[in-house]
C-alpha cells in the first residue's frame, strides 16, 4: 500500500537533495549492518549444517528447542529480517 508522508519546507529546492542524499546514506549504512549480521549468522549455519532460513522456519514451529545458542542465533535472524525491512522501505522512498 502507497503510504505519503509530507515534509514543508519554504525551500524544497534546497531541502530535496539533503533528503535524497540522507536516504543513501542510511540505505549504505543498513547495507553494511545486514552483510555484518549475515557474518554473524555463517557460525551458527557451519555448526547445524542448517541455513538461517530453514532454522528460522523450524524455529517457528517449534521444531527447535530453545536453547541459549539458539535464541542468540534466533536474535540475529529476527535483526537481520529488521534490517532488511528498513532497507527494503528506504529502497521504495520516492521523493517527489
Amino acid at each position: 500500500m502507497l503510504q505519503q508522508v509530507t515534509v514543508r519546507t519554504n525551500d524544497a529546492r534546497r531541502l530535496k537533495p539533503l533528503l535524497e542524499s540522507a536516504i543513501k546514506r542510511e540505505a549504505k549504512l543498513l547495507d553494511h549492518a545486514i552483510q555484518r549480521t549475515r557474518q554473524a549468522l555463517e557460525p551458527y549455519e557451519t555448526r547445524y549444517s542448517m541455513t538461517s532460513d530453514d532454522f528460522e522456519r523450524k524455529f517457528k514451529a517449534g521444531e527447535i528447542e530453545e536453547t541459549l545458542d539458539n535464541l542468540d542465533w534466533w536474535m540475529e535472524v529476527e535483526a537481520l529480517r529488521h534490517l532488511e525491512a528498513q532497507r527494503q522501505s528506504l529502497k521504495e522512498a520516492r521523493l517527489d
